[in-house]
């Protein structure tokens, strides 16, 4: 029998830690989204508690039931299929309009109106005679608005909180003002070249002698705290001779630098190119906590951009399906679903192209991003989404507004059920995409390591 050489213990046992830590990466993010929407709910059922909607079950999950308990009026428990959850509150749909609460009039005058009168009857079999005043559909539009609303708000505040301790608590790697290399030539930006082509002018950071690990500690007379300000005041100043003092082996040298024009690339526009000051640097990176603006600004763009992710969610559906199904590339910044989140978490993990550092702020920086799309989502004016009962809450206040000034009756709530076709139309299509990223998840996976 032969023997196991050390290199091949060394090989089973570098393979069986890269195991463990790709599923703890892979449970970390998966119970992290699990407790995102459990917490979702949480958000609905807090107010409606509070406004005293009686409420009969608190589920994470759909499908068979995995495990639940009951307590007080409310059943909570797991569900087997871990996509999304819901809390069930009486009186979801109301009855028609000159009905008595409870009375269900089996009134149809096509399919569609049928459906809505079955849905109708099934929702209201579930008030009792003391439950007048606990359905949802006679609450107050504002109570009905900040329960819908309190869901989507968790998953905002969940995402503000990742943020701020990815910025504030563990920080993020920045451009320092420190030279990590000095360019040899000027090449315009749009030049597709690797070496300096021959004749080509010296930088001008070459041509002062400015070396790798110097640090800039004044520009043009002001003091430099960060590469962001050295470089907008570099850009600004084409054409000049600028005075510099750089910090070099505890020393400071005074050095008169000709800021040269170059064709460079636009910071706001990747795309652009633009004529501005030239050094010629490359600068170094470090690890650097943000403060409380640096969280609002980060937030306002990243909510910025994921809502227009969202208003191209059919495009980029169309890609999911060519990639689960034509073989083409997967957009790695595409849909992704719980699946592919957690493989991402797993590979990430079990990576050792990333830092103990880096793969923890992976992990808060994806939650962060994915509670930030899951609050944005629910906000879609569409049924069943929680937008599409905020949209019927603001719907109400309008409507009462408007016979308030016009001195009408009171109009009441809004019958959302009305709605139901749409809403079926909607569940069908969320169902569908949510199969479409599973497969093309376990198939063609989105993934951040080689």
């Amino acid at each position: 029998m032969s023997e196991i050489t050390p290199g091949e213990r060394g090989g089973r046992t570098r393979r069986a830690r890269r195991m463990v830590y790709y599923l703890a990466g892979a449970l970390i993010l998966f119970f992290g989204l699990l407790v995102s929407i459990a917490l979702h709910e949480l958000g609905h059922f807090s107010f409606a508690k509070l406004f005293k909607v009686r409420t009969t079950q608190f589920m994470v999950g759909f499908g068979p039931t995995m495990w639940s308990r009951h307590k007080g009026e409310t059943e909570y428990g797991i569900k087997w299929i871990p996509l999304g959850g819901y809390i069930r509150m009486i009186g979801m749909l109301p009855p028609r309009k000159g009905d008595a609460p409870g009375q269900v009039r089996r009134i149809s005058t096509g399919p569609w109106q049928g459906l809505i009168e079955s849905a109708r009857g099934a929702a209201l079999e579930e008030v009792g005679p003391g439950d007048g005043d606990r359905v949802f559909y006679a609450k107050k539009w504002w109570q009905k608005l900040l329960i819908m609303f309190g869901g989507p708000a968790m998953n905002l505040l969940l995402s503000v909180m990742f943020f701020a301790i990815l910025l504030m608590g563990i920080g993020v790697n920045q451009p320092q003002p420190v030279i990590k290399e000095v360019a040899e030539c000027m090449v315009p930006a749009s030049a597709k070249v690797a070496a300096c082509p021959a004749g080509a002018t010296p930088t001008p950071a070459r041509q002062v002698g400015l070396q790798a690990g110097d640090r800039i500690v004044a520009f043009d007379g002001k003091k430099i705290d960060d590469y962001p300000q050295l470089q907008k005041l570099i850009r600004e100043d084409g054409g000049k001779t600028v005075p510099m003092t750089v910090r070099r082996d505890g020393a400071d040298v005074r050095l008169n630098v000709p800021i040269t024009r170059n064709q460079m690339y636009d910071l706001k526009e990747e795309d652009k190119v633009v004529n501005v000051g030239f050094l010629g640097i490359t600068p170094s990176s470090g690890i650097e906590r943000q403060g409380p603006g640096a969280v609002a600004t980060t937030m306002g763009d990243l909510t910025a951009r994921t809502a227009g992710a969202l208003v191209r969610m059919p495009q980029k559906m169309v890609g999911v399906w060519n990639a689960a199904f034509g073989g083409h590339e997967r957009d790695p910044n595409g849909p992704i679903g719980v699946v592919g989140v957690s493989r991402i978490g797993g590979e990430v993990a079990a990576s050792d192209d990333f830092t103990g550092t880096q793969k923890v702020s992976f992990f808060v920086m994806l939650l962060g991003s994915l509670n930030l799309a899951v609050g944005l989502f629910n906000l879609i004016p569409l049924l069943p989404l929680d937008g599409g009962h905020i949209a019927g809450a603001l719907l109400e206040a309008v409507k009462k507004a408007f016979a308030r000034i016009f001195r009408r009756p009171d109009p009441g709530y809004v019958d959302v059920a009305k709605a139901l076709p749409v809403t079926y139309v909607m569940a069908v299509i969320l169902i569908v995409m949510g199969g479409l990223l599973i497969y093309a998840d376990l198939f063609n996976p989105i993934r951040v390591t080689g």
